[in-house]
């Protein structure tokens, strides 16, 4: 198993909630997360497979390829608040991608994963970028790593706001969500916080939150 079977794996998992019919009930309802409805963070979940193919179809560009703890730090998006230009536009893209409802959002979707299955496991390990990103891009693999924390935390999200079990992903997958939002605590708390939250709880700090 790799990381693209894992992700993948977390996206077809992802369409199974978004799939869900109380997901399309509740469509245009606030969500758990401020200033989201139900509609774009679906949008934002469906977002996290959507725009790869593209990404891969581009040529390759001169842009410097960095590690992806090194791309969290230049982006610095996690300190931003949730009325930033750039936090903004990402629940303004959720919501586009929603805007013809949740049958249209699954079907775009699917056939982009139906694809991604064909192409994804012989791509090349070729830097990727967004387009909103600075001048710089990740390796395939490390972005991946990337969209399955995005995955696995989006679809609690999206399940606890629509009062339905939040999906179980297999073991790996957890596996590489727990430590990429690990490394990125650490970029935010001190070490012995984390160490103190996870093995002595009268001793544990109330915040070691990633983001």
């Amino acid at each position: 198993m790799t990381i693209r079977d894992d992700f993948l794996t977390s996206a077809r998992i992802a369409l199974d909630l978004l799939r869900d019919p109380q997901v399309a009930a509740q469509w245009t309802e606030p969500s758990a997360l401020a200033e989201y409805r139900v509609s774009g963070l679906a949008g934002h979940l469906g977002y996290q497979a959507l725009p790869l193919p593209a990404m891969l179809a581009l040529p390759l560009g001169d842009e410097e390829v960095v590690p992806l703890m090194e791309h969290y730090k230049r982006a610095n998006w996690t300190e931003l608040d949730i009325d930033s230009e750039m936090h903004t536009n990402i629940r303004a893209g959720g919501e586009k991608l929603a805007a013809e409802g949740p049958e249209a959002l699954c079907a775009r979707v699917e056939q982009t994963l139906d694809e991604l299955e064909k192409t994804l496991p012989g791509a090349e390990n070729r830097g990727v970028r967004m387009p909103h990103w600075g001048p710089w891009a990740v390796a395939l693999d490390e972005y991946l790593v990337s969209r399955v924390m995005e995955l696995v935390v989006h679809a609690d999200d999206l399940a606890v706001s629509v009062g339905v079990d939040t999906p179980e992903f297999p073991r790996r997958v957890n596996e590489t969500a727990i430590d990429l939002l690990t490394r990125m605590s650490l970029n935010r708390h001190k070490a012995i916080d984390l160490v103190r939250a996870l093995s002595r709880k009268e001793r544990a700090p109330q915040d070691i939150t990633a983001f």
